[in-house]
C-alpha cells in the first residue's frame, strides 16, 4: 500500500488547516456542477469532521476534530514566481476586499492561464481563495485535479482531506474523493471504508443518490453480491431520492441471486440456526422415524443445512424480501411528509447570490417541522445542510445556535457559533451581538467585552444597539463608570466625523440612560445641552429632550424647550435643517401632547395655532388643488361622452337613487360628494407612557435603530384634533452597516450526538 492510499484508509490528519469549511456550494461561476440535481453538497460548513476511518455512527453523529488549515508555507508571496499585471490587479482587489467574489475566480482563471505547471502559484491562488470561500466544493474538486495533474497523489489526498473536513455534509465532495479512490487504488478494503466513512456523515441526505449509486457500482464491480444486498437494505431504511427505483433494484437482484450469495454472514449463521432448531422440534418417536428414514436413503445430517443455505424457495424469499419492503415503507412514509420542503429547495449549494424570499420560508418551515419530529440527530444534519444553502444569512446560524442550546448541546452550539463568528458570517454584527450575549452568560466577561470591542473597532463601529447593549452589561455588573465613558468614548469619535446619522441618537441614549439607571437629571439635562452645542435640533434629539422633561421632577423647563421647537418646525435657510415636513408635524404633536399635560393654556394654543398654520393650511391647500384638477377633467370627461348628434348622455341613475354607486362614462362618480373634502384618515396613534424606554413612539430609545438615514416615505398626516393627547406613532430607519458582498466560509465541527462532546473545533475567537 503506497502512502497516499495509506493516507486514505486511515484518514489523512496532517497539519490543521486554518478556517477552511468548504461546502457543497456549486461554483456557478465556471459553469461546473451546477446542475440541479447534482446533490450539491449538502452540509454544512464543514465540520472539520474527523478524516480518521471511523466505523459509522448512526445517523453520521460522529466527530473527529480536526482543525482545517492551508499549510503556512504556501500562503506567502512567492517571490520567484512574478505575477502578470491582471495577477497584480486582482490581487490587491482582494487583498482589499476578501469578499469580492467574482474578482477571486477572474484571479483564479487568470493564475490558471499563467502558472500552467508552477503548482506552488496555483495552490496560493487556491489556498486564499478557499480560506474564504470554503463551501465552494467546485474549486476543491478543481485544487485536487491540480495536484493529480503534476502528478502528486499525496497531495490530492491532503487537497481532498481539506475539502471533506470543510465541507463534511457535501456529497458531491464525498462522491469526487470516493471516485479518485477507485480510480487510484486496488485495495478494496481501503475504497470501502472511505464509503462508509463518507455514508456516515451524507447517507441519509435527500439527494445522496449518487454516493449510494457509486458504491453499489463498485460492488457489483467486485461481485460481492452480499454488500450489494446490504447496501440496499441500508438504502431503505433512509426516505431519500429515487427510493422507490432502490427497492425495484433490490427485488430484481433478489430474484435473480440466490439467497446464499445475498445473505450476510450473520444472517447465514440465522438461517443455520433455525434449521437446527427446526430438526431438533419433533417428538421423539418422530425424531427416530426420521433418523431412520434418513439412514435408509443413505443422507447425512449436514445435507439439509446445505440445503437450506443455497435454496431458493419462494416462501423464503418472500421473506427476506418482505423484511425490505417494511423497511421501506416506512422510509417512504416519511418521505411523503418531507416532500414538498424538499422539492421547494432550488439551490441546496452556497452561492454569493441571494436566495429568494420563498426558499428563505422553505427552510424555516422545513426546519419547524423536523424540529418538532423530535429525532435530534435528524435536526442536526438539516440545520447543517441548511446553513451551506443560507451561510450568508445570519438568522439561520443564530437559530442553529439557539436550537442546540436549548437541547444542552452546547458543544454544537458554540462549534456552530465559531463558524458563523469566525467564517460565514463574520461581518454581521447580529451574530456578534448572541456572541457577546453568550459569553457573557456563561461567565465569560472578558470574552464578551472582547467582542464588543471588536463590534466597535472593527466590524460596525458606531452601532447603537452594540454600544447599548455593551453598556447594558456593564451596569448588570455594576460599572456605570464604565459604561458611562463607553458613551462618551463612542460620542467622541462620532463627533469627528462629518453629519455623523447617530450622533444625535448617542446623545439622546446617554442622557436617559444617565437618568433612568444613574438617576442624575442634571447630567442628563447636560448632555442634551451638549447635544443642542455641537448639532442642529433633530427630531430624535428634541424627542429625547421633551421625553426626559416629561419624567424630570418639576419644574419642567417649557421656556428652554419652546425656541428649540419652534427653530425645528420652522427651519430658515440657516439652519441646514433637512427634515420632512413629516418629521417636523410629528415632533410638533408630540410637543403639543407635552404642552396638554404640563404647560399652561398660552404655550399650549401657540403650539396649536402653529401646528394649524403651518400643516392643516397647506394640506387643506394641497387637497383643494387636487380636487380642482378633478373636476376638471371629470368636465371634461363628461363633455366627450356626448353622442355626435348633440344627444346628452343618458340621466344617472344616481339622481333617483343618491345612495346607490353608478357607472358613469364621465367617472364623475368617483369623485367625492362631500363639501369640504374629507380629511385623510387620521393615523392611529400611539399613545404615550411615562415610562419612556417602552414607547414605540421613539426608535431611538426601545428598538435602538442603528443609525439615521434617509427619512421614509411620507404617510397620510394625523388630524391635529386626533393627535392631541397622544403621541403619533413614528419609527427610525435602522441603521445601515455594509453587509459583505459575499459569504466567508469557516470550518465546521461535525455534530455529535448527544453522548459525544466534539472538542472545540477552532481556538479561543477572541
Amino acid at each position: 500500500m503506497g502512502d497516499s492510499e495509506a493516507m486514505v484508509a486511515e484518514g489523512y490528519t496532517s497539519a490543521s488547516y486554518g478556517d477552511y469549511n468548504a461546502s457543497a456550494t456549486t461554483v456557478e461561476s465556471t459553469g461546473k456542477e451546477t446542475a440541479p440535481n447534482v446533490d450539491p453538497s449538502h452540509s454544512v460548513n464543514g465540520t472539520a469532521h474527523g478524516v480518521g476511518l471511523t466505523a459509522p455512527a448512526e445517523n453520521g453523529v460522529v466527530t473527529d476534530n480536526v482543525a482545517v488549515t492551508a499549510p503556512a508555507s504556501e500562503l506567502g508571496d512567492n517571490p520567484g514566481s512574478a505575477l502578470s499585471p491582471e495577477e497584480e490587479r486582482l490581487w490587491n482587489i482582494v487583498k482589499a476586499n476578501s469578499l469580492e467574489f467574482n474578482a477571486w475566480t477572474a484571479l483564479i482563471d487568470e493564475t490558471e492561464r499563467i502558472a500552467q505547471d508552477n503548482i506552488a502559484k496555483i495552490r496560493k491562488v487556491y489556498d486564499a481563495f478557499l480560506a474564504e470561500f470554503p463551501l465552494c466544493y467546485g474549486y476543491w474538486k478543481k485544487y485536487a485535479d491540480h495536484e493529480a495533474r503534476v502528478g502528486a497523489m499525496d497531495k490530492v489526498v491532503e487537497v481532498y482531506e481539506r475539502a471533506v473536513q470543510g465541507v463534511t455534509y457535501s456529497v458531491d465532495i464525498w462522491l469526487h474523493y470516493c471516485t479518485f479512490a477507485i480510480n487510484t487504488y486496488g485495495d478494496p478494503d481501503t475504497i470501502r471504508r472511505l464509503f462508509e466513512r463518507a455514508l456516515v456523515y451524507v447517507g441519509t441526505d435527500f439527494l445522496s443518490s449518487p454516493l449510494w449509486d457509486k458504491y453499489i457500482e463498485y460492488e457489483y464491480m467486485q461481485q460481492d453480491w452480499s454488500r450489494v444486498a446490504m447496501i440496499y437494505t441500508r438504502i431503505l431504511e433512509n426516505p431519500i431520492q429515487n427510493l422507490d427505483r432502490y427497492f425495484s433494484s433490490f427485488k430484481e437482484l433478489a430474484e435473480t441471486r440466490p439467497l446464499s450469495e445475498l445473505r450476510s454472514a450473520e444472517e447465514s449463521a440465522a438461517a443455520a440456526a433455525c434449521v437446527d432448531a427446526s430438526e431438533s422440534a419433533p417428538s421423539a418417536s418422530g425424531g427416530k422415524a426420521d433418523e431412520g428414514q434418513s439412514q435408509a436413503d443413505g443422507s447425512t445430517d449436514q445435507s439439509p443445512k446445505l440445503e437450506s443455505a443455497g435454496s431458493v424457495d419462494p416462501e423464503e424469499l418472500k421473506k427476506y424480501v418482505g423484511i425490505r419492503e417494511a423497511i421501506y415503507t416506512k422510509a417512504k412514509e416519511f418521505e411523503s411528509k418531507i416532500i414538498g420542503f424538499e422539492m421547494a429547495i432550488r439551490r441546496p449549494y452556497f452561492h454569493v447570490r441571494p436566495l429568494n424570499v420563498a426558499e428563505l420560508e422553505n427552510w424555516h418551515n422545513y426546519l419547524n417541522f423536523i424540529e418538532k419530529d423530535g429525532d435530534f440527530n435528524k435536526v442536526v444534519k438539516l440545520y447543517e445542510r441548511c446553513v451551506v444553502a443560507c451561510a450568508n444569512y445570519p438568522e439561520y446560524w443564530i437559530r442553529y445556535v439557539l436550537n442546540m442550546k436549548e437541547n444542552g448541546s452546547t458543544d454544537l452550539a458554540d462549534n456552530a457559533l465559531a463558524r458563523a463568528t469566525q467564517v460565514f458570517v463574520k461581518k454581521q454584527p447580529e451574530i456578534h451581538l448572541l456572541a457577546a450575549r453568550l459569553k457573557e452568560e456563561n461567565g465569560d466577561i472578558a470574552g464578551a467585552r472582547a467582542v464588543y470591542q471588536l463590534m466597535h473597532s472593527e466590524i460596525s463601529p458606531g452601532l447603537l444597539e452594540a454600544v447599548n447593549e455593551h453598556a447594558y452589561m456593564e451596569r448588570r455588573l455594576g460599572n456605570l463608570d464604565d459604561a458611562f465613558t463607553l458613551y462618551e468614548q463612542v460620542i467622541a469619535v462620532e463627533k469627528g466625523k462629518e453629519h455623523s446619522p447617530i450622533l444625535p441618537f448617542l446623545y439622546a441614549q446617554y442622557a436617559r440612560f444617565s437618568y433612568l439607571v444613574a438617576g442624575d437629571a442634571e447630567k442628563a439635562r447636560r448632555i442634551v445641552a451638549e447635544a443642542l452645542d455641537h448639532l442642529q435640533p433633530s427630531k430624535p434629539l428634541l424627542e429625547s429632550l421633551i421625553h426626559l422633561e416629561s419624567i424630570l421632577l418639576p419644574p419642567r423647563k417649557i421656556d428652554y424647550l419652546e425656541p428649540l421647537v419652534e427653530k425645528f418646525i420652522k427651519p430658515d435657510a440657516d439652519t441646514q435643517n433637512t427634515a420632512s415636513s413629516t418629521e417636523r408635524e410629528e415632533l410638533l404633536l408630540t410637543y403639543i401632547e407635552f404642552l396638554g399635560l404640563f404647560g399652561d393654556a398660552k404655550p399650549t394654543n401657540k403650539a396649536k395655532d402653529l401646528h394649524a398654520k403651518l400643516f392643516l393650511s397647506q394640506r387643506s391647500t394641497s387637497e383643494l388643488r387636487k380636487r380642482s384638477a378633478d373636476d376638471f377633467l371629470s368636465s371634461d370627461r363628461t363633455k366627450m361622452a356626448k353622442t355626435y348628434n348633440g344627444t346628452p348622455p343618458a340621466q344617472p341613475v344616481s339622481n333617483a337613487y343618491p345612495n346607490s354607486q353608478t357607472q358613469w362614462s364621465g367617472g364623475y362618480a368617483a369623485q367625492p360628494q362631500t363639501w369640504p373634502p374629507t380629511q385623510a384618515a387620521p393615523a392611529q396613534p400611539q399613545q404615550w407612557n411615562p415610562a419612556y424606554g417602552q414607547q414605540a413612539a421613539y426608535g431611538a430609545y426601545g428598538g435602538y435603530p442603528a443609525g439615521y438615514t434617509a427619512p421614509p416615505a411620507p404617510t397620510p398626516v394625523p388630524q391635529a384634533a386626533a393627535a392631541y393627547g397622544a403621541y403619533p406613532a413614528q419609527t427610525y430607519p435602522t441603521q445601515s452597516y455594509a453587509p459583505p458582498a459575499a459569504p466567508v466560509v469557516a470550518p465546521v465541527q461535525q455534530p455529535a450526538a448527544a453522548a459525544a462532546a466534539p472538542q472545540a473545533y477552532y481556538n479561543t475567537y477572541y
